[in-house]
């Protein structure tokens, strides 16, 4: 593990430098509960994309617009609730709030992109927060995937309500998350690492009608 200093600020690489084994938050569930494999009549899909790097950022657009642009090669949402990823699909970033985006980066990329980031905006008023370990990130797919959502957020799902490139923070079950929607065929979930567990469970029971099969 390192640290940098950026005038007042600190910032910490959570990853080890040496090789530890590391548990992903729905590692118990796997272990010590139920894991039923993806089958031909398996309508629904769950996959869990853990260790990804997940960055808070906030201040203001115009400024952190141009660092996002030229430290990741890609623009902040240009409307509220929006998502856009890069050429490759596996970066992205997603409108919080008015002054707020979640970036999301593969694991191990996103202490290198706080720093670049932090030396792009010098003296402008921002905040990083790495909040990696605080988070994951499941994709639903198959056709009945936005049935199993239907059963589990108050949130209108619907295609002219939800399309491609939004994402939402709801009610999930009886807690909370980030709802996405990078594709077509395809939904995420950004979890809370405490509450993942239980959502996982939840998934299961809600998707068990269409045969939920899980990834892994």
């Amino acid at each position: 593990m390192s640290d940098i200093t950026y005038g007042n600020v600190a910032t910490f690489d959570t990853r080890p430098d040496k090789s530890i084994p590391m548990e992903s938050p729905l590692s118990v569930a796997y272990h010590k509960g139920s894991v039923p494999k993806p089958s031909q009549n398996s309508r629904v899909q769950l996959e869990e994309k853990p260790f990804l790097g997940q960055l808070i950022l906030r201040g203001g657009a115009i400024v952190l617009d141009e660092a996002v642009r030229e430290v990741l090669g890609i623009n902040l949402p240009g409307r509220p609730l929006g998502l856009v990823h890069d050429e490759s699909g596996e970066r992205s970033v997603q409108w919080m709030s008015p002054d707020e985006w979640l970036v999301v980066v593969p694991g191990g990329e996103e202490f290198d992109l706080e720093n670049r980031l932090r030396e792009r905006l010098g003296d402008a008023h921002f905040a990083i927060v790495n909040v990696s370990g605080a988070q994951t990130l499941i994709e639903l797919t198959g056709d009945k995937a936005r049935e199993v959502l239907m059963k589990s957020v108050p949130y209108d799902v619907h295609p002219s309500n939800f399309p491609v490139g939004k994402a939402v923070s709801v009610v999930f079950a009886k807690s909370s998350a980030i709802l996405r929607r990078p594709s077509e065929e395809r939904y995420e979930l950004v979890l809370r690492r405490s509450f993942a567990d239980y959502c996982y469970r939840w998934l299961l029971d809600a998707g068990e009608e269409y045969g939920i099969g899980v990834k892994r």
